[in-house]
């Protein structure tokens, strides 16, 4: 197992050296940097001739790379090209806000959908299974922003007709969030509506691999002996055919997790929250390449990371893998 994660490290080292160079290539060449403050009728040549010096943008693709390489290695993903403001102290503020909300909706995916999952499995074909199987098909197939919309029509019509706050639609807190208790309920309330955008396709995706899962697991030979020598179905069902019917789901969910980190672009734009997704739009809108590049780096590490964590959750959830 040891030598499994050593080398696949050390692939997934070049994998991103590799990728870094590809963004970094198509982030320089798809806009100019300096386009925002060319368009300023304040802005001076010589202001203009002083960043392009600082930020290497006269030198060639190949150049410019090893620069940036330097500058993400040892001074913290560098600065802005526009204002030389630090990255990383807003990518790590940013990185924050979105763990909040891709953590909070991750787990009850889960809970939500191994419930469904399991429960349609063990009552195949009945009205449940039939219900659960149709409005998971109404999950994958409802674009995230047009739900995010309705959820938020939906709300602030509650709130107009009855005068009751259930959940706020837009911001990541109130204006006063204080501290405490009353700061968790303000964030819960703000939170809400993104983590019931985020779960509804999580957990669409979740159940049906659980469901089918399941339904081989409690079919298997082994489980037919464990009924046969008098075990109760609930120690069937939690005990033999839970854990292994858990196996494909992990691969999902740290697939799914990883990507949910930096992919959360179209919820939190549409819902105005301070994280990752809003700052990619931000920057990308500003023709930045250096925190669209740290961005774009931090995602790719993380889908690296969250893919070598299903492999290595292979050989603790089931005894018969080895990796040589």
């Amino acid at each position: 197992m040891l030598i499994y994660i050593v080398r696949r490290l050390l692939y997934s080292v070049v994998v991103l050296i590799a990728a870094s160079f590809i963004i970094f290539s198509f982030v320089s060449l798809s806009n100019d940097p300096l386009a925002f403050l060319k368009m300023q009728p304040n802005a001076s040549e010589q202001t203009i001739e002083n960043i392009t010096k600082r930020k290497h943008l006269d030198q060639s693709i190949p150049v410019q790379y090893v620069y940036w390489a330097k500058d993400a290695i040892t001074n913290q993903f560098g600065t802005t090209t526009i204002g030389n403001r630090p990255i990383l102290p807003d990518l790590t503020r940013v990185m924050g806000h979105t763990l909040q909300l891709v953590i909070a909706a991750e787990i009850l995916a889960i809970l939500v959908a191994v419930i469904i999952g399991v429960y349609s499995a063990l009552r195949q074909y009945s009205m449940f299974d039939y219900t659960a199987t149709t409005f998971s098909f109404v999950g994958l197939a409802t674009p995230v922003f047009w739900l995010a919309l309705m959820l938020q029509v939906l709300f602030v019509n509650i709130y107009l007709w009855f005068d009751v706050r259930i959940f706020y639609t837009a911001s990541l807190s109130g204006v006063d969030p204080g501290s405490g208790l009353h700061f968790v309920l303000d964030r819960a309330q703000h939170l809400g509506l993104p983590i019931i955008v985020l779960m509804a396709a999580s957990v669409a995706t979740y159940s049906r691999y659980m469901r089918a899962s399941m339904l081989e697991v409690v079919n298997s030979d082994y489980v037919r002996t464990a009924r046969a020598k008098g075990v109760s179905e609930r120690g069937v069902t939690m005990r033999h055919a839970f854990r292994n019917a858990l196996i494909p789901l992990v691969t999902i969910v740290a697939l799914n997790f990883g990507g949910l980190l930096g992919g959360v672009v179209v919820t939190e734009t549409v819902f105005a929250l301070d994280g990752m997704g809003l700052y990619f739009v931000t920057q990308l809108q500003l023709g930045d390449p250096y925190p669209v590049m740290a961005w774009l780096m931090v995602t790719a590490t993380l889908v690296i990371v969250f893919n070598l964590i299903a492999d290595i959750a292979y050989g603790f959830l089931d005894p018969r893998v080895r990796y040589d």
